[in-house]
């Protein structure tokens, strides 16, 4: 897998210059990486936000961090279903450092992409806030409580807690889970909202720039400011820059407003992910204060009630799937490479889009997602005021005070990126919307992302729309898109009573049915499956993570991925799949290879294909050919089974489109492995994944063998995790040791240095050992 070049910042970059900075002052922003170098203890500590208190008996981590995931899984751990059974609590971290002389006439902030759960930081024993939501990006100005030059030590502490339990129905992890950064700027700076761009106008001929800049004046003086913004096209290329003047009081903020225009632009869209980059730097004069990079997108994207949704001029079915924010073994804290994995496998599905449930996930996912080109549906909150069902009692507790702020802080974040083509504030909400008070809560909600992203609309994931009677007391027609999730025969039947209403499936199962609804209407404008990938949490002891996903959790196809391929995919596809069962009461399996030799004999077979004909073959005998069915469902055929290969050939118009062969294997005889990486350099986002496959002697993976397979790494790197993604392993992820599951493991591996190669070795007794070399390179930003 060759990865992706690295992202530019996300904001847009503005440079001030102020005559009355002493000249001393550093100019412009410095950012400044505060991953490494943490204390950390797994529990509470009276004391710790105090400067004197000693640290030296903590462990020494590196941020992110989600301790929770280090297990081991209990199935007393008060975390529950909801969070998979894994432990939960009180974290400490607490971090020295120092900074220049110069420094002190700046103005220094520390900035956290999350922290699960309500945090509690301190700088130098000063208390700065709490922010109870884990997924919300937020920061603190340090300015006032530091100290500056050379030997003066300043102390920052962090106080993480999730013992209320349990707290939500998926795993949400513990620790600072995402990445911390010290950003630095002269006195006048970019505010949170940084540089917003927006493309009034987006034609393919061309369009219209509206750019906004947030900026804060903490001098003690006023000034005439410079905005300097030039845009860079796809390639890097210089194609334009705008200036504007503007004075701002001291004490004052204001916003600086550019506009211009971009001829015959390269328009992104998921099959052509083309981005800009505005570069804006703030002045005074000739000093610099403030530089941001701000990523962009020039493309078209709308709703219509008629028709479902445009982009840039072309009518398209959103064809989406809902992700956690956990990566398996991973947990919480996700390094982009597996993202990157992740959103490839989904792509070659033939999903197109992202629904990120049901909180904001972290800032470089968007990035991801902007490169790859998927479109996203960028979610808030899973409750309101009201908690679930099952009472797990999490962001319900803190809606009321926090849900302004939290909105605020995403939507500032995220509106830059091109991905993003609609908001939802809301899950599967509970709290009545059957009164003005749940009307009220939503109005708020959508007014708010409006005022802050007017150029995107709003919906939330109604649920049972007819219990809560959304349809006939008018609250789904204050939703600019009217969001519902499963009961797609409801939402079709919404649309025709109210032909206006814009419709979308916010959350959908793996029902043909459901898939035919929108198919087959064109104001359907899209779904989001439920999930693409397994994930951690709501389950049943002695199930650890929800199966029901396209991939499980070490990002195998599941038999539902193949099938959904087969309607969303636009190559020809063609997958075989049989009962597991003699006489077809079990599950559906891609093998040929029941470990019931002796009595399987009566084998339902099914092949998923977007082929105009699928004709099927066991050793070379035809079985038969069969038609593409209108409803999509799949073609089946009974089978007398024999050992041997069973092959299906896809067909349109008569020539071979599409094959798949399942062949019968024999014992398992040596081990292989497969890199999704070459190289790896050593930082948090690299990451291999590397699948350990048990074979025959021909090659052919054994899908019964559950062998014990051992890695060990040589060189500079480490096994971060492993996993085998059997819904009911209780086993532990940091193991150097790694049970089968479908004749399969996988080990995740991380460099720790760059020069030399590491190498994995896996071994099974009873087979021969193999490894897999890794090149390292040199760090390079993510």
């Amino acid at each position: 897998m060759k990865p992706l070049l690295p992202a530019a910042r996300r904001a847009a970059t503005l440079i001030f210059v102020l005559g009355a900075l002493p000249a001393f002052a550093q100019s412009g922003r410095v950012t400044t990486s505060f991953d490494p170098g943490w204390r950390f203890l797994k529990a509470d500590a009276k004391g710790a936000e105090l400067p004197a208190f000693s640290d030296a008996a903590w462990k020494t981590v590196a941020v992110p961090h989600d301790w929770s995931i280090e297990g081991p899984y209990d199935k007393t751990n008060p975390s529950g279903r909801g969070g998979g059974y894994l432990p939960a609590g009180v974290s400490w971290y607490r971090k020295q450092f120092t900074l220049p002389a110069g420094d002190a006439q700046r103005s220094v902030r520390i900035e956290f992409d999350g922290v699960m759960a309500n945090s509690d930081v301190w700088i130098n024993g000063v208390h700065l806030g709490k922010r109870p939501y884990g997924y919300a990006n937020f920061g603190y100005d340090l300015s006032r409580h530091l100290k500056f030059g050379k030997g003066a030590l300043n102390v920052i502490a962090v106080r993480t807690d999730t013992a209320l339990q349990p707290a939500s129905r998926y795993y949400t992890g513990a620790g600072i889970y995402r990445h911390v950064k010290l950003v630095s700027t002269a006195p006048v700076h970019f505010g949170a909202g940084g540089v917003f761009v927006t493309t009034p106008t987006a034609a393919a001929d061309r369009a219209t720039l509206r750019l906004q800049a947030d900026v804060i004046n903490e001098s003690k003086a006023a000034g005439e400011f410079i905005l300097r913004t030039t845009i860079l096209d796809p390639s890097g290329k210089a194609i334009k820059t705008i200036e504007t003047r503007q004075s701002v009081a001291a004490g004052q903020s204001a916003k600086l407003e550019q506009t211009g225009e971009v001829g015959a632009p390269q328009r992104w869209s998921p099959s052509q992910p083309m981005l800009y980059r505005a570069v804006s730097v703030l002045r005074s004069g000739a000093t610099v204060l403030d530089e941001q990079t701000s990523t962009f997108g020039i493309r078209e994207a709308r709703f219509d009630a008629d028709t479902g949704f445009w982009l840039n001029g072309v009518n398209m079915k959103i064809k989406g799937v809902c992700l956690h924010h956990d990566a398996g073994a991973l947990g919480a804290a996700v390094p982009l490479d597996a993202w990157q994995r992740r959103f490839e496998l989904l792509r070659e599905a033939g999903v197109n889009a992202i629904r990120t449930s049901h909180n904001q996930v972290a800032a470089e996912f968007l990035d991801l997602a902007d490169r790859m080109g998927f479109l996203v549906m960028d979610e808030t909150f899973d409750t309101w005021n009201e908690a679930k069902p099952n009472g797990e009692q999490g962001y319900n507790l803190n809606f009321s005070k926090w849900w302004d702020t939290d909105t605020r802080a995403m939507v500032l974040r995220d509106r830059n990126h091109p991905s993003i083509i609609l908001y939802s504030v809301g899950n599967e909400i509970h709290d009545s919307l059957n009164n003005p008070e749940g009307f009220k809560k939503y109005k708020q909600q959508q007014d708010l992302v409006h005022e802050l992203d007017p150029t995107r609309p709003v919906t939330m994931a109604l649920f049972r729309p007819a219990l809560s009677k959304v349809y006939e007391n008018g609250f789904a027609d204050t939703m600019d898109i009217v969001g519902q999730n499963y009961r797609e025969a409801e939402l079709v039947a919404a649309h025709i009573a109210k032909p206006a209403r814009k419709v979308i499936g916010t959350e959908n199962n793996h029902a043909v049915a459901g898939w035919v609804a929108m198919r087959d209407n064109a104001f359907f404008a899209g779904q989001f499956i439920w999930v693409g990938f397994d994930y951690l949490g709501e389950a049943e002891w002695p199930a650890i993570s929800y199966d029901q996903g396209l991939f499980d959790r070490a990002g195998n196809w599941k038999p539902r991925g193949m099938q959904r391929q087969s309607w969303w995919s636009d190559k020809p596809v063609v997958h075989i799949v049989r009962k597991q069962d003699n006489g077809g009461v079990g599950g559906w399996v891609n093998d040929w290879t029941p470990a019931d030799f002796g009595t399987y004999d009566d084998a339902k077979v099914e092949v998923y294909s977007n082929a105009e004909e699928v004709e099927l073959f066991l050793n070379g005998e035809s079985l038969g050919v069969k038609k593409k069915p209108k409803n999509d469902t799949p073609r089946g055929w009974d089978v007398t089974f024999a050992k041997g290969k069973l092959r299906a050939v896809g067909r349109n118009g008569g020539k071979e489109v599409a094959v798949e062969e399942l062949v019968t294997a024999g014992p398992p005889a040596r081990l292989v492995l497969a890199s999704s990486r070459p190289a790896l350099s050593p930082n948090f986002d690299d990451a291999a994944f590397v699948t350990a496959s048990v074979v025959d002697a021909n090659g052919i993976l054994n899908p019964n063998a559950s062998n014990a397979i051992t890695f060990s790494v040589a060189g500079p790197g480490a096994l971060a995790a492993v996993d085998n993604g059997d819904n009911n392993s209780h086993a532990s992820y940091q193991s150097s040791q790694c049970i089968a599951a479908n004749g399969k493991c996988l080990a995740v591996v991380k460099a720790s240095a760059a020069g030399g190669a590491i190498t994995l070795k896996a071994s099974v007794p009873g087979l021969p050992d193999t490894s897999i070399s890794i090149a390292t390179q040199a760090a390079e930003a993510r």
